[in-house]
Formats: structure tokens, sequence, C-alpha cells
């Protein structure tokens, strides 16, 4: 540990799983204490207690981030018990694939209700109290897809496309108020969210086999891979960088 986070105080949403959960993790081994959110109780707690195991500081909550009242209510609660919220990794997401003109109302409601409007009810909540403090880091996860589409993820691709875009708004908004608000754009990595987009293209296993033909690397990504660069965004090594949408996609986007 060397403290890059040290004394800090961090919401991770999806904390349960794949990306969400390594990024608490390494926040935590960095010297953060992170409240481990999630909408699976369960896996936000285990999250939780395998931080504490290792000698960290953490929490954890379960939340529907589609909730407005949930969301503020839980912002609200980790700085009456923790003080402060210094850093907001906005991770939780739905990927719900399909021929788009087949796409139910519901589809579209609960990806756009998850993705989109659960990261800013969370920085709603989040920026008065920064505000007070005068400072803190937003770290939005959005996708390759917010970038560039693949077949059937024309919704997902919108939602991810729309964080792109608040991601630059929250940035300019508050650049001179201490806060600072980047997001990263994850190619195809090893993480239960995309199983079933995979199922779609022939499933995970043809996937992997042929992952080199669009992601150069070769492989697909690990979640301690992504949770690396948001430990860098939420730490003051990363001072001078705001409003920033950084792809950590084995070169898929540089074809």
């Amino acid at each position: 540990m060397s403290g890059r986070v040290v004394g800090l105080v961090a919401i991770v949403t999806g904390a349960g799983s794949g990306i969400g959960q390594a990024s608490a993790i390494r926040l935590a081994e960095e010297g953060a204490t992170v409240i481990c959110a999630d909408i699976n109780d369960k896996a936000a707690r285990a999250t939780s207690d395998s931080i504490i195991a290792t000698d960290g500081r953490a929490s954890w909550a379960a939340i529907d981030i589609s909730d407005s009242m949930a969301c503020s209510d839980l912002v609200d609660k980790v700085v009456a018990d923790f003080g402060s919220i210094d850093i907001l990794v906005n991770n939780a997401g739905v990927n719900l694939p399909g021929v788009f003109h087949e796409v139910s109302n519901e589809t579209i409601d609960r990806t756009l209700d998850v993705n989109v409007k659960g990261a800013m009810y969370l920085i709603r909540a989040a920026i008065p109290h920064m505000l007070k403090t005068g400072h803190g880091s937003i770290v939005n996860m959005s996708s390759v897809n917010g970038l560039v589409s693949e077949p059937f993820l024309s919704v997902y691709s919108a939602s991810k496309g729309a964080i792109v875009m608040l991601t630059r708004g929250i940035a300019l908004d508050y650049a001179k108020q201490g806060i600072r608000c980047n997001a990263i754009c994850p190619g195809w990595v090893d993480t239960p969210i995309n199983y079933a987009h995979a199922d779609l293209l022939g499933g995970i296993k043809h996937v992997y086999e042929t992952i080199g033909t669009f992601q150069p690397i070769g492989r697909p990504g690990t979640p301690r891979e992504i949770a690396n660069l948001v430990l860098f965004l939420a730490s003051d090594e990363a001072s001078f960088i705001t409003g920033s949408i950084i792809s950590a996609d084995g070169g898929m986007t540089a074809q």
C-alpha cells in the first residue's frame, strides 16, 4: 500500500462483481474507506467483507440506483457516517442487448434508468457535499460502446454515449470548484455483464477465440486493469485531468 487515496471516502456502485468489485478493492488497498454499493445486497456485503478481511476499511449498501431518493439517502448516510464523500465511482450498469426493433419499452427504460439516470442522481446528490469540502473526484464508467457501437447494442450504446457527454458537462460546470469528473470506456472485459451479448455473437468461447479481430491486443481485459485506472483518476495523481474520456480497450478504437 502506498496510500494514494488514504483518508478519502469512496462510494463504488456495482461493487458486488466485475469492475466495480475490483475498483472497490483497489481503492481500499490504497487507503480509502469504501462503501460497496450494489443492488445485490449479498454481493455488496461480500466485497465489503473481503476488504475488511485484509485490514481495509469498508462498508456496504444495497441500492437500486434508478431510485433517486435512494441515491440521495445513500450519499447523505455516507457523509453522516464517515464525514465526507470524496470519490464517486459510477460503475453500476445493465447491458440488455437485442435486435433494436424488437426491444421492449421495459428494456429501454431499465437501461436508461440505471445507466444514465442512476449516475445523474448520485452525482447530483454528491456534489453539494463535495462543494463544501472544495474537492472531489467522480469517475463514470462509460464503455467503448459510448464511442463506437456493435451489433445488438443500440440501446446500451445510447446510454453509454450519454455518460460521455454527462461527464464533460459536469467537468465544465465544476472545474473551478475543485471537483473533477472523468469517464472510462472499457473494451471487452471479462465480466458477467457481457455474457448476454456474447450469446448473440455465438457464445463466449467463440468471442474469446476471435477477440483479436476486433480488440487488437488479442484478449479480454481484466477488471483489475480497469480498476487501476479508476484508482489513478480518483487520486491526486490525476489532479490536472477533468472532462477526459479515456479508452481502456486493448486498441479497439485505434482502428
